[in-house]
């Protein structure tokens, strides 16, 4: 197995040697809630966003920030259709929750795609991601029952009103403990709308898990 960047032979089972794992762009000082990119390196400090309006999620686990190369990666996959970046990019996310020792939820949701954009699109890249993970995949619980715009280019309001009442449960029995799966996390407002979804239905701990946080959260 080669290294993705540089072709070097990859370690650990991974498309990645040391030299590059080192130089991605890891998220470590961050809000212990929301995962917001954070100065201090004070691993239980709380952003002011999370103090004034706790979120209805109870963790966001981020392993980056959202730049190169780990966007242009995210992009190969979304926008050029690219599997093969999924198959790291998961891995890498499965390799940061082991070592992180983050408890296996009942349930890995991605976030859904309406039928009319999976058709377009092809593939779902939040699902792709999970295929990766040792952890019970149940993307059947939940469908997005409108078509959306797409949330790139929409203000922070703007993306909070395009996805409300975008999903719908499908299912009498939502899992107590799950982990919601997408590939980055920018305003919060889809993963926010989702949860309250599926808590309304039941779910007693939702989890966020993203490849990759940006650098703004707004409620």
């Amino acid at each position: 197995m080669r290294c993705r960047f540089c072709a070097a032979p990859g370690v650990n089972g991974l498309e990645l040697c040391e030299p590059c794992a080192a130089e991605l762009p890891w998220l470590d000082a961050q809000c212990r809630q929301c995962a917001l990119p954070l100065t201090d390196t004070g691993e239980e400090r709380l952003c002011g966003g999370c103090l004034r309006h706790p979120p209805p999620f109870r963790h966001v686990r981020a392993p980056f920030r959202y730049c190169h190369p780990i966007d242009a990666l995210l992009k190969a996959l979304k926008y050029g259709g690219d599997l093969a970046a999924a198959r790291c990019l998961g891995d890498l996310l499965a390799d940061y929750l082991h070592r992180r020792g983050v408890a296996v939820p009942d349930a890995v949701i991605p976030v859904p795609l309406h039928p009319q954009r999976l058709r377009q699109r092809g593939f779902n890249q939040a699902l792709e991601l999970a295929r990766r993970l040792d952890a019970p995949l149940a993307p059947q619980i939940v469908r997005r029952s409108r078509a959306t715009a797409a949330q790139t280019g929409l203000d922070r309001s703007e993306r909070r009103s395009n996805t409300r009442g975008a999903f719908q449960v499908t299912t009498r029995h939502v899992p107590a403990h799950v982990a919601v799966i997408d590939d980055v996390l920018t305003t919060g407002a889809t993963v926010t709308e989702l949860t309250k979804t599926l808590r309304r239905a039941g779910a007693e701990r939702v989890e966020i898990w993203v490849m990759a946080r940006t650098p703004q959260l707004d409620r």
